[in-house]
């Protein structure tokens, strides 16, 4: 019986651009290896659509809150459509940098130290009194993001105490509360973790070279200001070391079937772990297709395993 899966793609976030891109390169890498796929919108016409021709699974490539909060994930377990990647629960703790870092530190993996401030308690505080305080805590410089979103948006390295109040607005832009982590100077490592039935292993590694050395919105999708490479220029020990810490990462998150695992190796060559996205990025530029050809795999032969476990697994109860 042949195999019909709809990818999800699109949305209403600030990624909608993005997540196009990834849904039509998802598109295109099932249909190369066979694959019955069409592309669609989570909009209105959704669940109609679901309820008049069901797919047998679904891969979710829109990226920000519509593919990474957890809530379409909880839609799909509701009509019962079984979906790649992990359930809503895991998705929900992923997405909200804070809560994610407080699980790997608890798990013990390093991450850098942070502190979470939404908008309305910054503005009850005081705050001029409440980002002296951040400085004289974390130090500087700091990395300052939204607590929930992706893509680099609303993020920025601050240097001197002078630019926090910037970055800050900045970041509220996109998202009423801002994580504000000590900032580590080092090398950017994403590694890509997949199970294709044998448990999490993680993908060659890949070291990101931004031109500014920020990895912001701008350098991830504009072609030529950041350079890949794959896999990353790390001694075989320090490689493992990474391997091992992604992994770990995705286990600790209770994730499945894929993610990307974001870290930092610094420059007394300590490894700590900067954040896990489950709807990892699918363009042309995007981290996990670079580890997919580094480890000689195929996309669509990779995605077509993915889709065959997601249907032989069910869908997910409410969570």
């Amino acid at each position: 019986m042949d195999t019909h899966v709809l990818i999800l793609a699109g949305g209403l976030s600030y990624e909608r651009e993005v997540s196009l891109r990834s849904g039509r390169r998802v598109l295109d890498a099932l249909r190369a290896v066979g694959i019955e796929a069409v592309l669609s919108d989570a909009d209105v016409t959704l669940l109609p659509a679901l309820a008049a021709d069901r797919p047998d699974a679904v891969i979710v490539a829109l990226h920000g809150a519509p593919g990474e909060d957890g809530s379409l994930r909880g839609v799909l377990d509701l009509c019962g459509v079984p979906y790649v990647g992990c359930d809503a629960r895991s998705s929900r703790l992923a997405w909200d940098k804070p809560s994610a870092k407080a699980v790997l530190r608890e798990a013990g993996i390093p991450t850098p130290d942070w502190v979470a401030l939404p908008h309305d308690r910054f503005s009850e505080l005081g705050a001029v009194a409440v980002l002296d305080r951040i400085v004289d805590r974390l130090g500087l410089p700091l990395m300052v993001k939204p607590a929930q979103g992706g893509s680099g948006l609303g993020a920025a390295v601050v240097r001197e105490a002078g630019e926090l109040p910037a970055a800050m607005v900045g970041c509220f832009a996109y998202n009423q509360t801002a994580l504000v982590e000590r900032y580590v100077p080092g090398v950017d490592i994403a590694v890509s973790v997949i199970d294709t039935g044998e448990g999490p292993t993680a993908l060659p590694a890949v070291e990101i070279v931004p031109q500014n050395g920020v990895y912001d919105y701008a350098a991830r999708y504009t072609a030529g200001l950041t350079t890949w490479h794959a896999p990353a220029r790390l001694e075989p020990k320090l490689a493992a070391s990474v391997a091992d810490l992604a992994v770990a990462a995705h286990t600790a998150l209770g994730l499945r079937d894929l993610s990307r695992v974001d870290l930092i190796v610094g420059e007394g060559r300590e490894v700590q772990v900067l954040g896990v996205n489950v709807a990892p990025g699918m363009t042309e530029t995007s981290l996990l297709p670079l580890a997919v050809g580094a480890a000689g795999l195929d996309l669509g032969k990779l995605l077509a395993t993915l889709v065959n476990r997601a249907i032989e697994r069910g869908a997910d109860g409410p969570a």
